[in-house]
């Protein structure tokens, strides 16, 4: 039986009342990289602070979709995780 692989994405969470977008300042990991539910994966800068963006399942980072200095909103998908 082949093994069922799950994706979980790296999403920009709500960061605050009237806080729309964010930058992506530096991501601490590369694709390909294993990542570990809890640990932080992607800074992010808005005009009234830095964030640092938690993975939120442990696996593989298989894609980056905001390069770092891109801008991304609310809710859109950052990067991918696999989970095994």
């Amino acid at each position: 039986m082949q093994e069922s692989r799950t994706q979980q994405p790296v999403v920009l969470p709500e960061l605050g009342e009237g806080i729309t977008k964010a930058r992506v300042a530096c991501w601490h990991v590369s694709v390909g990289d294993t990542v570990t539910a809890g640990s932080d994966v992607v800074e992010v800068v808005t005009d009234k602070a830095t964030f640092n963006i938690e993975a939120q399942a442990t696996g593989t980072l298989k894609a980056i979709f905001v390069d770092e200095g891109g801008e991304a909103t609310v809710g859109e998908t950052l990067a991918v995780i696999e989970r095994p």
